[in-house]
């Protein structure tokens, strides 16, 4: 009788509502995904980013969102999520990366992409049908990625 074992790699994707419980959806699928694969050691740093993320999909467009979660060979975990607004912000744009707004101890939000700067152990951003002459304006992609500790 065989043994069967999971891969080392894997990826889940998950389409996103525009709706304010996506990031919550978004969180469940992640604990859920890195929980069932025993990843447990960046579970919390891969749920907090990716519900920055999903927030700021949320917040800051109109139509849906996607996440993708992957393990790759090596380790990492790497996140991403796309949205339709355009705009790459701070950190994910080019170099330098360390562009993040620095926000007052009063403000009650503007904090997320500096913890992706703290936590990820890289990230970028990428736009969608950017540029040329059928340019649609598909969005953008965000991602990060995380190291086993």
């Amino acid at each position: 009788m065989d043994t069967v074992s999971p891969p080392d790699t894997w990826a889940y994707a998950l389409r996103l509502p525009h709706d304010p419980r996506a990031a919550r959806v978004a969180r469940m699928t992640v604990r859920a995904a890195l929980s069932g694969h025993g990843r447990g050691e960046v579970l919390d740093i891969v749920e907090l980013l990716t519900s920055e993320l999903v927030t700021n999909a949320y917040r800051h467009t109109h139509g849906p969102a996607s996440l993708r979660l992957t393990a790759l060979a090596d380790g990492r975990l790497r996140v991403g999520v796309w949205d339709s607004h355009p705009r790459i912000p701070a950190p994910f744009g080019e170099p330098p990366r360390d562009r993040v707004p620095y926000v007052p101890a009063e403000a009650e939000r503007g904090r997320g992409l500096r913890l992706v700067q703290e936590y990820a152990d890289s990230w970028g951003g990428l736009s969608v049908g950017d540029g040329g002459p059928l340019d649609r304006g598909a969005g953008k992609l965000l991602w990060f990625e995380v190291r086993e500790r």
